[in-house]
């Protein structure tokens, strides 16, 4: 199967889809520029998301945020905290936390560990058990038994003494606003002596000081837009609950370990919508949207099989989250995630009110209540979507004793819709080629004039690069107006009339909407 992948890397090279970037510097790990194809099949994903998401529903709007943010944005998400303190991961509860402001304990005392239900406390029961070979006691919400380690402290959600590593999370790209260099500061402090003695954490905790006034960051990801602008949202457009606020765009994480080609990279861009709903409707949303999601992306593929649903265990999800699906494919090198749909509660609109100091909630005028909606998160890396269907178009057979390579792309993503060929370069044929491909644009459809090889190399070079349909002018085209198209995934041909040519390709194009 890796071998598969080999060839996709190949065929996104020399057909224009994929270059690595920077190329001619040697490249730079794990970032990539889309070629003149690639950016049609990526453009085209999401086109079909937000016309599907957006456009064919009344109850979802859209919005392109900056990706520079204010960095009290930030700091209520939780990503900030990372920048200059050791962060610790709750081995239980998933919580992530400054390790210098946990709560402290004594080796060897006796801890309790509370949750916020008896739900949520049977499932870490069954986690301590599972992972740590340790049975504790159950008692409503609380789990006793559990005795304090070496750390000299807890984890302040839970009171878990299970804790990962500290470590330094970098997770967001650091820039400075402002015309001052945040570098002059650190210079003139060094000049004055002001970091003399400093070392390890103290010194970084000074550097990160004398920044901090000019310090912004680019996002790490797009949902956190979506919460900060609800309200915005809300009044302009006069939106009830439930309703959603859906976004694409680039996110960029420093921290990720990258890996098969596109799949995981620093810069990448997503797909994402924040569904906002009144609480204890939320499972029913939730199951709304997991359905749809998976609905859609299969409908593009050949291979419908090869996507499933998973659930997340209870260890696996965040501790927001009250619950969380992901859409997987079946890659090359296993199953992996495609998409994420996630119940994310009030949890975000309640840490930005509380960072803020503004209300983000919800009136309810037939009900005559108030309350913070909870949000269901579909959340798809369009990046990644372009790799799924790149694999599941791939397609190798043997025509006539050669191997002929196709991408059985869905011809509402492929990058050229129709190709137009001359069967030679004179006699008028080119002449009227280019006629046909004008009408084609005049109607917004992606044509392309194709003059070079013999007909037979044209024909293999557009089944390689996905293009469903091929029209071939040829001298009869002169005597009785009519022009041979060809399917890319039978091969099969036939004559139609060169002025029906545009209607005939919008009508099949309409077939597969």
């Amino acid at each position: 199967m890796q071998d598969l992948m080999k060839k996709i890397v190949s065929l996104c090279k020399r057909r224009g889809f994929v270059y690595q970037s920077s190329e001619i510097y040697g490249g730079l790990k794990s970032a990539y520029d889309f070629g003149p194809l690639g950016v049609e099949l990526k453009r085209n994903i999401m086109n079909a998301w937000w016309r599907d998401m957006v456009h064919r529903r009344e109850d979802v709007v859209g919005i392109d945020a900056s990706i520079i943010m204010h960095p009290r944005v930030w700091e209520a998400s939780g990503h900030l905290a990372g920048f200059a303190d050791p962060l610790v991961d709750c081995l239980v509860c998933k919580e992530r936390f400054r390790a210098d402001k946990a709560p402290t304990a004594d080796e060897g005392a006796a801890v309790t560990l509370t949750f916020a239900d008896k739900g949520v406390a049977k499932r870490a029961l069954e986690i301590v058990e599972k992972q740590f070979g340790v049975v504790l006691e159950r008692d409503g919400k609380d789990l006793k038994g559990a005795v304090a380690g070496d750390r000299g402290y807890l984890c302040p959600n839970c009171g878990s003494p299970w804790l990962s590593a500290e470590r330094q999370f970098n997770l967001m790209f650091r820039s400075s606003l402002g015309a001052t260099d945040a570098m002059d500061g650190v210079a003139e402090a060094i000049e004055q002596g002001a970091l003399e003695g400093l070392a390890g954490r103290d010194l970084r905790a000074k550097l990160d000081e004398l920044m901090k006034p000019s310090a912004v960051y680019l996002r790490p990801e797009t949902a956190q837009a979506m919460f900060v602008q609800y309200d915005n949202v809300l009044q302009s457009m006069s939106m009830k609950v439930p309703f959603g606020i859906a976004q694409m765009g680039k996110s960029f994480r420093n921290e990720i370990t990258v890996e098969h080609f596109i799949f995981r990279s620093v810069e990448f861009e997503q797909m994402e919508m924040e569904f906002f709903c009144e609480p204890g409707t939320d499972d029913a949303w939730m199951d709304y949207w997991r359905d749809e999601r998976m609905k859609w992306w299969k409908k593009f593929a050949n291979e419908p099989d090869k996507f499933r649903l998973r659930p997340h265990e209870p260890d696996e999800l965040a501790h927001y989250a009250k619950g969380c699906y992901d859409v997987e494919y079946l890659y090359p090198w296993g199953w992996g995630e495609l998409e994420g749909i996630a119940n994310r509660t009030d949890y975000d609109l309640g840490k930005h009110a509380k960072y803020s100091g503004q209300k983000l909630d919800y009136f309810d005028p037939t009900e005559r209540k108030r309350y913070v909606p909870y949000v269901i998160e579909p959340a798809a890396g369009a990046t990644r979507g372009l790799l799924v269907y790149l694999i599941d178009a791939y397609h190798e057979e043997e025509v006539d004793g050669e191997t002929r390579a196709v991408l059985r792309l869905h011809p509402q993503l492929a990058p050229i819709k129709v190709a137009v060929l001359p069967l030679t370069k004179k006699d008028g044929l080119p002449e009227l080629a280019r006629k046909v491909v004008d009408a084609f644009f005049r109607r917004g459809i992606n044509a392309k004039y194709d003059e070079q090889h013999s007909i037979g190399k044209r024909y293999r070079r557009h089944d390689e690069i996905g293009t469903p349909w091929c029209l071939t002018i040829d001298p009869q085209s002169l005597e009785d107006g009519t022009i041979t198209i060809r399917d890319r995934d039978t091969m099969e041909q036939r004559r139609i009339a060169i002025d029906g040519a545009v209607r005939e390709v919008e009508d099949l194009l309409h077939q597969e909407a």
